[in-house]
């Protein structure tokens, strides 16, 4: 897409309105009021060359209802511990997609403060299934992301995660993040060193757990503006993912085709906006629709029909 797009102006269709195969669809509507630009990736099962992956789970204290409690005694059944069948989800899928076979593991937000990281160590597929993601040592006191992000990316405790081909580490987390103005700073330099080259490329995602959420802190990261063409940040709901898949949902790119020789996207006035059938249906669509006829788009392809309503 020629024209430049302003992220901090973009707009996420709901993830419970987004219809398969999309896993996510922004959108944009111009200044000028001549139409609206849709930026749409669709479902695919993304592995990278040279890979690694992280993931960091929230340790502060309010996220002791879903560890469950320590047991206080013998006679009380343990409360239910709701990180575990997720963590251990996730993570082993993580791990599959991986170069080494294996996902960093840590807990974030822990000790005074929440400015400490406990590390859990290097999974691989078959031991993330059965680890017990148990409750943190110390329970954070606050929740500061940066120490959890720079011990994926600033190659001090892990060297060889920074110097990967390509990385994706993954912060879950069910509150507010303190820290907001030096993790900006911090992925504002990281962009700028991927665009001149100096560093790999990564992709960060955040996920959001519970009520408590800040949902306006998901959304400022997920259109952090760095001054580069470097798309740092995903941001989502867990009670909106569909599937693990969707952690990938803004790692492809138009180099990835799905579909050869086929797909069409057409305005709600059923004009044709791109033909792929030329070069194939890539996972990530680019286009615009006219201002009169931008409230949905549909999508053909192998002889199916996907209309996709837009707000």
């Amino acid at each position: 897409m020629a024209e430049q797009i302003d992220r901090e102006k973009m707009k996420l269709v709901p993830q419970a309105e987004t219809l398969e195969p999309f896993s996510k669809i922004n959108y944009w509507d111009k200044p000028d009021g001549s139409g609206r630009m849709i930026l749409a990736f669709i479902k695919a099962d993304v592995t990278r060359e040279g890979s690694r992956m992280g993931i960091a789970i929230d340790g502060s204290g309010s996220m002791e209802p879903l560890f469950g409690k320590k047991q206080l005694s013998a006679f009380l059944p343990p409360a239910p511990n709701h990180v575990k069948p997720a963590a251990q989800a996730m993570s082993s899928y993580l791990a599959s997609k991986s170069a080494d076979g294996k996902v960093a593991v840590i807990y974030w937000a822990v000790g005074p403060g929440g400015k400490d990281i406990q590390v859990i160590g290097d999974l691989t597929t078959s031991e993330a299934e059965k680890f017990n993601f148990g409750v943190p040592a110390n329970y954070g006191t606050g929740t500061q992301l940066l120490p959890a992000l720079k011990y994926f990316t600033d190659g001090v405790a892990r060297k060889d995660l920074k110097e990967a081909k390509w990385g994706m580490y993954i912060f879950i987390t069910d509150g507010q993040i303190e820290d907001m103005d030096e993790v900006k700073k911090y992925c504002t330099t990281m962009a700028k060193d991927i665009e001149a080259g100096r560093r790999n490329d990564i992709k960060l995602v955040i996920i959001g757990l519970g009520d408590q959420v800040a949902e306006d802190q998901l959304e400022e990261l997920d259109n952090l503006e760095t001054g580069t063409e470097v798309d740092l940040w995903n941001a989502m709901k867990a009670s909106e993912m569909k599937d693990l898949m969707d952690i990938f949902s803004e790692v492809a790119d138009e180099s990835m085709i799905l579909v050869p020789a086929d797909g069409l996207v057409r305005d709600d006035g059923g004009n044709i906006v791109v033909n792929y059938r030329d070069t194939g249906l890539p996972a990530k669509l680019e286009f615009t629709l006219p201002r009169n006829a931008s409230k949905a788009f549909s999508l053909e392809v192998g002889g199916n029909t996907i209309t996709q309503p837009l707000p």
